[in-house]
């Protein structure tokens, strides 16, 4: 992308009055989106993200810029203007780079742009009329084909210079359900650091069906009585709760400057025994994966809480200096446009001891919520107000009817307390996370698991 000589060249010219530390990063990205609303192909669109941004330290005040030009001359310009925001006494700094290998654990073996759009095309209708078919009622249904091709470089002036190749795939299906005037709907929008060969894993038939299903369910379902209750939460994206209410207020883009509710944590106990959680890059082909972080770090499992102690931080080379603690591989970006900070890739709370069926049995009244939507979450208080997308009421021990308008509303440190069973059926879900640094693929994840008590919005 940009020859190791021109690399060490910027760098130096970025150190020169009196940066301590500078970094490159650069990028490549092809983004490819097919959109379908009631079987016809609305848009095809095609984007490309090219450019580089530069930043410096001084201790822990960072200057960063960003150019598109990335001959010679463009990126010493870049370079200079973000030196010229220091003003310090010029010093002469050599840099020698060295280019680390990173094994690549996310192998493709359908390369999407390999692939013509009908191919593509031709996924997404499978999926759509499969929704559509599913029953009368459904009356419209909409799907997004996505794929990223998304390839980057880091150097620093400490003599790193890494690169990665990042390539998803991503098929979004839409149902809407109606009845005398009133409509619900479903969506299943599963995601891999994969190519087209995530289509042996997920049939498009199936995406479809399960957004179908989830609206005809909803529609027949009557608004739930508010209340606070036990809830039953099951795996996949129900994990959402803790990434937003729990997982952001351990990233030491809060935590460094105090604005957490777990700082000054470490060691503590903060969630219940049986609650495990983990943020890990390294799962081959998951949604969030990555080789290398954006500040070039091997990414790593870092275990966050465990039984119930807290055990660790996210943390990037920036924060990490305000905490005197060491990268965890946790550094993201959406793009060049964007300053590094620490992020989740594939957070999840891990299989427990207790068997799923138990954990229905224990619950003589409360709520099951089967599927999750999206909410609001204050990082700092971590309050939090999640949609339940699909719920049942919980009566006797067994699950019984569906209702629609619940939500779940409480703090992150209060309900991982209120976490007493957790179930062994493991699964995860993507989603987007937005955040200082843009918005970039994330998994989210758990098992099924009980909260003994939270408040359920409702009527």
């Amino acid at each position: 992308m940009i020859s190791k000589d021109i690399l060490q060249e910027v760098l130096i010219a970025a150190l020169s009055t009196g940066a301590d530390f500078a970094e490159i990063f650069a990028e490549h990205t092809d983004e490819k989106s097919i959109y379908m609303i009631d079987s016809r192909v609305q848009n095809i669109s095609d984007r490309v993200i090219s450019g580089v941004g530069i930043r410096v330290f001084k201790g822990c005040r960072c200057i960063s810029g960003c150019t598109t030009d990335m001959s010679r001359l463009g990126l010493l310009a870049c370079a200079k203007k973000v030196a010229d925001t220091l003003s310090d006494s010029p010093t002469i700094s050599q840099v020698c780079l060295t280019e680390r290998i990173f094994g690549d654990i996310h192998p493709i073996r359908i390369v999407p742009s390999s692939c013509k759009n009908q191919t593509k095309i031709d996924l997404l209708k499978e999926a759509y009329f499969s929704a559509k078919e599913y029953h009368e009622r459904i009356s419209q249904v909409s799907g997004v084909f996505l794929d990223v091709d998304h390839k980057i470089l880091v150097a620093n002036s400490e003599g790193l210079f890494a690169q990665d190749r990042q390539i998803r795939t991503r098929l979004v299906i839409n149902a809407v359900a109606s009845k005398e005037g009133e409509n619900q709907t479903g969506s299943c929008s599963p995601g891999r650091r994969m190519g087209l060969e995530m289509f042996d894993l997920f049939s498009p038939k199936e995406i479809g069906q399960k957004a179908a299903k989830q609206a005809l369910v909803m529609l027949d379902a009557d608004y739930i009585k508010a209340g606070t209750m036990p809830v039953a939460i099951e795996n996949g994206f129900g994990g959402v709760i803790f990434h937003e209410a729990c997982g952001h207020s351990l990233e030491a883009t809060s935590v460094a400057v105090g604005r957490s509710q777990f700082a000054g944590k470490l060691g503590q106990k903060i969630a219940g025994e049986k609650v495990t959680a983990v943020d890990d890059g390294t799962i081959p082909n998951a949604w969030g994966s990555i080789n290398i972080d954006d500040e070039g770090h091997p990414s790593k499992r870092n275990v966050l809480i465990e039984n119930g102690v807290l055990k660790s931080y996210l943390i990037d080379k920036l924060n990490g200096r305000r905490m005197n603690m060491e990268s965890t591989g946790s550094s993201r970006r959406q793009s060049y446009l964007f300053e590094p900070t620490s992020r989740m890739t594939n957070t999840f709370i891990e299989n427990g001891p207790d068997k799923n069926e138990d954990i229905i049995r224990s619950i003589e009244y409360g709520l099951y919520a089967k599927s999750m939507g999206g909410g609001s979450v204050d990082p700092v208080t971590g309050s939090f107000n999640f949609a339940v997308t699909e719920g049942y009421m919980i009566r006797n021990g067994q699950i019984q009817e569906p209702v629609r308008g619940a939500s779940l509303i409480g703090t992150g440190a209060e309900i991982l307390t209120k976490i007493d069973m957790v179930g062994t059926n493991l699964e995860r879900g993507q989603g987007m996370c937005g955040s200082l640094s843009g918005s970039i693929p994330t998994d989210v994840g758990q098992p099924l698991i009980r909260v003994s008590s939270i408040t359920v919005g409702g009527r």
